[in-house]
């Protein structure tokens, strides 16, 4: 695709989103932007289905609600709680350090930055890209898989990994549409972009589409 075609790309698929098909963190920066939440959600997030991420983040912040909460609760007791999102005892952990991180070096206050929040251990830059885009409201490209499967399956990039993609829309992506991009991409992933046999013949968007690495569609 002509790289000027991504912006009429994009306006088609932000009229294609629907409530239900956001991702659990943009839903939920939709309902609140705190910060916490959004780092705890995406944590959680990973590895996870959106159903089970929603379920889990719910019941742990009905427990504790600010790092010095958290901190409160046993780590069994937040494993328990998570369950069975993946990694449920890894991210108890993680959600203890990044706690007690955030109380000794911030002052329980959430950086605002990626590369301050890149030096939390447990927080990558899928995550600080979300905490900075959707909590904060600046400037973050979030690259997931889909985010990274299907600009490279446009034609936009030629990427091999999500870092890799992550830095080459922040080098051609404008910026009007860096903070809105991974909702419009996960959710176009999971309704017709999909991972496995793409639904080519009902895609909004085919005719800009390269189908690059698509042997299989529907």
């Amino acid at each position: 695709m002509q790289d000027s075609q991504i912006n009429t790309v994009i306006k088609i698929l932000k009229k294609e989103l629907e409530v239900g098909t956001l991702p659990i963190v943009s839903h939920l920066a939709e309902d609140q932007r705190d910060p916490f939440v959004i780092l705890i959600s995406t944590l959680l997030s990973l590895r996870t289905k959106d159903e089970v991420t929603a379920v889990a983040t719910e019941r742990l912040f009905a427990l504790a609600s600010t790092p010095q909460e958290m901190l409160q609760i046993s780590l069994s007791k937040i494993a328990k709680t998570i369950y069975p999102v993946g990694f449920y005892r890894v991210k108890a952990r993680t959600i203890h350090h990044v706690s007690r991180e955030l109380i000794s070096r911030f002052n329980s206050k959430m950086p605002d930055d990626l590369d301050t929040l890149l030096s939390i251990k447990g927080v990558g830059r899928k995550t600080a890209n979300l905490v900075v885009s959707l909590a904060y409201g600046k400037d973050g490209i979030c690259v997931d898989t889909h985010v990274h499967r299907i600009s490279n399956r446009l034609g936009y990039v030629k990427t091999k990994t999500p870092d890799e993609t992550e830095f080459a829309l922040r080098d051609k992506l404008p910026r009007c549409h860096w903070i809105i991009y991974n909702t419009i991409m996960v959710a176009f992933g999971r309704k017709t972009c999909k991972p496995v046999s793409p639904l080519c013949s009902v895609c909004p968007v085919n005719i800009y589409c390269e189908r690059v690495g698509v042997t299989l569609s529907r």
